[in-house]
């Protein structure tokens, strides 16, 4: 289904302005249907004079007279003629039509939309018989409100102009709605509105008072009248309640003569959102105190490692080191991170730096590089994965860049799609031995690897002589034989 934006564009002559105009009266039309119990439709003119539909929107208040949806239909020949008598004098027309695929007669009231420079568009409201409500003191007052800024279309006050608020999270009519007149006088409070204000302590008749005789925060009720334009606003009314607000002041000839103040209650989103970040804030301080902890142990065994007289014993002590400054390495970038997830290249280049200082010596110069971005893991991935990462890069080293040899490059490239992750792991040492296979290694780096990636990442690893093409892709210069492995994940 197209968007407004496109319709205009394809379909009208009308200028940049004057489709921001109707973008932001759309942006606005939700309240409007609320307030009128029925569906709207934004109807432009086409190049050829044809009203085409621009856009529709359904009542939360009332039910809908069309179940699907009429973007880009054209107008009939009934609709056209009312469309065109309330474009042309510019003034609000109402009549009854006969639609297809409705038993009723559809009333349609025409409301012309003014720009800068004259009518850009129609508004309707239509509404059959059937499904209206029966009205009462709410539907009446409600109506009423509708009216006068359906005026504001046809005079051009409204959608207002200037900066566009985000309207994603302000409440709606359906949540409680109170008519002030032009001196901030409440007039009508809906039952909703009656129950909001019951939550913060008012329970005092509100109508012919003014909401700062009620002892309500009336901040956002001032601007709205003195700047002429919407307010929305958040405050703590009491300290166990948290409202919304949002005040609409309704214009005549350029004068406030009254306003809509639409209030949500959203202490419980605020209570769930100050949980969430209470929450954010403890894991991030476990995962700080593991690293503690890991750094803690990795200490002791550098300890236990200089008491030790075993070159093999030494080795083993370093490798479980190494292994245990990687985990650590992931509990660090987590305790900064927002979330239960991590860029994967943020701990990459640490992972990579951690390689650089550990494995490489100056007889063996080896220069390793990250490419690409990976994407965002959680934890659970993050850290087996960054032990296979610090295995391969070990690996890479002790079987590629033997001591005496004149070292060389090692790049990790990230990668993939949304539905699998792509690691690969490139180096132009000395290659594989011909006889080599994987399922048989029986080293300890390799075993951790392949039960790591085959189980706990449920992916699959593949290890092959580097070619030519290899090579070029990473940006390696060279002649060597030199290894590629391959890692594949699920996301």
């Amino acid at each position: 289904m197209a968007t407004l934006a496109e319709i205009v564009r394809q379909h009208t002559d009308l200028s940049k302005e004057d489709g921001a105009h109707l973008q932001q009266l759309i942006s606005e039309w939700g309240m409007l249907a609320d307030l009128c119990f029925a569906d709207m439709i934004l109807y432009v003119r086409d190049h050829d004079g044809r009203w085409i539909i621009g856009a529709q929107v359904r009542p939360a208040t009332g039910q809908t007279i069309y179940r699907s949806d009429l973007v880009e239909d054209e107008a009939g020949p009934e609709e056209s003629r009312l469309l065109s008598a309330a474009y042309t004098s510019i003034t609000m027309i109402q009549d009854e039509l006969d639609m297809a695929g409705i038993d009723d007669s559809v009333h349609v009231l025409a409301i012309p939309v003014r720009g800068e420079n004259g009518p850009i568009a129609v508004l309707t409201r239509e509404w059959s018989s059937k499904t209206s409500r029966q009205p009462g003191e709410l539907e009446r007052t409600y109506l009423s409100i509708f009216q006068r800024f359906a005026e504001m279309i046809t005079e051009g006050a409204f959608p207002f102009s200037g900066r566009v608020a985000d309207l994603s999270a302000a409440p709606r009519v359906g949540d409680g709605a109170v008519v002030l007149d032009e001196n901030a006088v409440v007039r009508y409070a809906s039952p909703n509105a009656v129950s909001a204000l019951h939550r913060v302590g008012i329970s005092a008749n509100a109508v012919g008072q003014t909401l700062s005789e009620l002892g309500f925060a009336d901040s956002p009720i001032r601007q709205a009248y003195e700047r002429h334009e919407p307010i929305i606003e958040e405050f703590d009314q009491t300290t166990d309640v948290t409202l919304l607000v949002r005040v609409i002041p309704i214009l005549a000839s350029g004068v406030v003569t009254g306003a809509v103040m639409l209030l949500r209650d959203v202490t419980e989103l605020r209570r769930r959102d100050r949980l969430l970040l209470s929450k954010d804030a403890t894991i991030r301080e476990i995962h700080h105190r593991v690293k503690n902890n890991l750094q803690t142990i990795s200490s002791l065994l550098r300890l236990q490692a200089r008491r030790l007289t075993s070159p093999e014993a030494k080795a083993a002590v370093q490798e479980s080191v190494r292994r245990i400054r990687t985990i650590a390495l992931v509990h660090e970038t987590l305790s900064r991170e927002p979330g239960e997830d991590v860029a994967f290249v943020e701990i990459v280049r640490p992972l990579l730096r951690l390689a650089e200082e550990g494995l490489q010596s100056p007889d063996r110069p080896v220069r390793f590089t990250v490419q690409g971005d990976g994407g965002r893991l959680p934890a659970t991935v993050a850290t087996p994965l960054s032990v296979v990462l610090t295995e391969l890069l070990q690996n890479a080293v002790d079987h590629g860049f033997p001591e005496g040899s004149d070292g060389g490059t090692v790049v990790v490239v990230l990668g993939g799609d949304d539905d699998e992750m792509h690691i690969t792991v490139v180096n132009d040492g000395m290659g594989l031995d011909p006889s080599f296979d994987l399922d048989a290694a029986t080293g300890l780096g390799l075993s951790i690897v392949r039960t790591l990636v085959t189980t706990e990442l449920n992916g699959s690893i593949s290890m092959r002589p580097a070619s030519h093409h290899d090579f070029m892709s990473v940006g390696i210069d060279g002649n060597r034989r030199g290894t590629v492995v391959e890692l594949r994940l699920p996301r």
